[in-house]
């Protein structure tokens, strides 16, 4: 069999078993909690290493749940330009997160909920609280203030102040939060005032709880892949992702303590992070049990003396995954978008994508754009291509009498193939390595289109309104497959008639695949395969014409 001929299939089956892996784990049913994952509590595992065990309110451990229902406490909404909350009394935690920009899947005219009460099938809460005697915590349920808080015209913030009881050691503690105009950042304030005649001892927390399911159903197969759950970041610790499933088996590999650092609930397109104004900090995980988990950062202990006051604080994000404003934020906080392990091509080509944007100032123009830049800079090696397989078309009337004379002398037929390999200055392989070399290219795109929230549910032209999601009506892809079928035409056919079947096959499996992948992706290939049914056209002229084509 032709080596490039093999190595094509190769890619294309490896795609193919990429694709049925992908579609199994996106159609297996839920793994169901164990009994003893059911009867788990939400402190911290006792005998972690990345945090002490929670079975006391003491200094050092997270406070468990108790019964009280969050879902049913009383609460207080909060409207900006960007976002609608809602703050349950039980902790003080936000329950509902309503982001007012971005639209539902499927549902655009509806707002996306990030932080969620069950509404949409999800529990997952923003929380805070104190560790220390008689502090209140998440469990602790707060006086609300009267009436829904807007931020009206005018107005660049608003502020919930939420008062809890006053402790039996005479502490008064409050918790503010409080909303910006045009920002997804939301500043978690703990003032407290030592009323008693006692030091007492102070600990801050913040953490994310959740279940581990994805937020929303993902269109085709390959959004299953996307990453959901807790991340952490310190300087010296650098970024780490930490799966539900290692935290259920006690296996989380967490950064060690640091005086910088932040903790971050991570879904397809969009994150909920708590950034701590300053301090030394410890990071932790809890598993809850059926199938929600915590992730979290404590902050050092304190000491508040009969008198005094203080407070303590740290910034929330609840938004879009977008990458310069994260990284302005706070170091390493752009990881969050999730490029797979081609982080190193994607990040240039999202830059190179985002530039285009502001010039077009449409994402599906942009991606056309930037495959024509790519087509540039792999011109060279495409042209080279493109010109082996001419040749290769030329001499194949002459390959096939050498395979009929030494028929059964395959020796000797490799002998006089790699002759006539020589004699015309044809690499056999010549067309197959610049394809292998655009792959991780291509693959990068992929992820780009795939982790980008700019292209969620950003128009092109006509019947693709998300670039981002499957073509609804497949029109992408089969044209995608008609350019790939002239493609396969203007190659050199094979010489054995089961290779060509094959290769004739291809096209139609390559259109199957990529029917359910980002419509982005399909502009992309569909682009990039009539410049190079152009290219090919042009430099096969020139050869059977005996010109030599530019770079070739």
């Amino acid at each position: 069999m032709d080596i490039r001929r093999l190595i094509l299939i190769t890619i294309f089956s490896f795609s193919l078993v990429m694709l049925w892996e992908a579609w199994i784990k996106r159609n297996q049913p839920p793994q169901l909690p164990t009994a003893a994952q059911s009867a788990q509590t939400a402190g911290v595992p006792s005998g972690s290493a990345s945090a002490p065990a929670a079975t006391t309110t003491s200094v050092g451990a997270t406070p468990q749940e108790n019964a009280t229902d969050r879902h049913k406490a009383p609460r207080v909404i909060v409207e900006t330009d960007l976002m609608r909350a809602e703050i349950s009394a039980v902790g003080g935690d936000i329950v509902k997160l309503e982001l007012l920009k971005h639209g539902q899947t499927g549902a655009p005219d509806k707002p996306f909920v990030l932080f969620d009460d069950g509404s949409l099938g999800h529990d997952y809460f923003a929380q805070s609280g104190l560790i220390g005697e008689g502090l209140p915590n998440h469990n602790t349920v707060y006086a609300l203030p009267a009436g829904k808080r807007v931020l009206a015209a005018g107005q660049d913030v608003v502020e919930v102040r939420l008062d809890a009881p006053v402790g039996t050691n005479g502490v008064k503690a409050s918790k503010i939060l409080r909303f910006h105009r045009g920002s997804y950042l939301i500043d978690v304030v703990h003032e407290l005032e030592n009323g008693g005649a006692a030091t007492v001892p102070v600990q801050a927390y913040f953490k994310f709880s959740r279940d581990e399911k994805a937020a929303e159903a993902k269109s085709g197969y390959f959004g299953a892949q996307t990453f959901t759950g807790p991340a952490f970041y310190s300087e010296s610790g650098k970024y780490k992702k930490v799966s539900f499933e290692d935290i259920t088996k006690g296996k989380a590999k967490l950064p060690e303590p640091a005086g910088d650092g932040w903790v971050a609930m991570v879904q397809h397109y969009f994150v909920g992070a708590f950034l701590p104004k300053a301090g030394q900090r410890e990071f932790f995980v809890q598993d809850l049990g059926n199938g929600m988990a915590s992730a979290g950062v404590k902050l050092a202990p304190t000491q508040l003396a009969a008198g005094q006051k203080t407070s303590v604080e740290a910034e929330l994000y609840a938004g879009p995954q977008e990458q310069k404003k994260l990284a302005a934020l706070a170091p390493g906080l752009d990881l969050v978008v999730d490029y797979g392990w081609l982080t190193v091509i994607a990040a240039p080509l999202f830059w190179v994508l985002s530039f285009l944007h502001k010039l077009v100032q449409n994402w599906g123009w942009a991606i056309i754009a930037l495959t024509v830049l790519l087509k540039l800079v792999f011109f060279p090696l495409s042209a080279a291509s493109y010109k082996s397989m001419a040749k290769m078309k030329n001499i194949m009337p002459r390959m096939k009498r050498i395979q009929e004379q030494y028929k059964d002398d395959r020796m000797k037929m490799n002998q006089e193939m790699m002759e006539l390999y020589k004699k015309e200055k044809v690499n056999p392989m010549g067309g197959c390595w610049p394809m292998l070399i655009q792959m991780p290219v291509f693959i990068a795109l992929y992820w780009v289109l795939l982790g980008a929230v700019e292209m969620r549910q950003a128009p092109w032209l006509g019947w693709i309104t998300d670039l981002s999601i499957k073509d609804p009506y497949f029109i992408l892809p089969i044209i995608m497959g008609v350019t790939s079928l002239v493609q396969v035409k203007l190659n050199p056919p094979p010489p054995d008639p089961t290779q060509a079947k094959v290769m004739m096959m291809m096209p139609l499996v390559f259109t199957v695949m990529m029917a359910w992948f980002p419509a982005g992706l399909v502009v992309y290939w569909t682009v990039n395969n009539l410049l190079s049914i152009a290219q090919q056209w042009y430099i096969t002229r020139m050869i059977n014409g005996g010109s030599k084509p530019a770079n070739a």
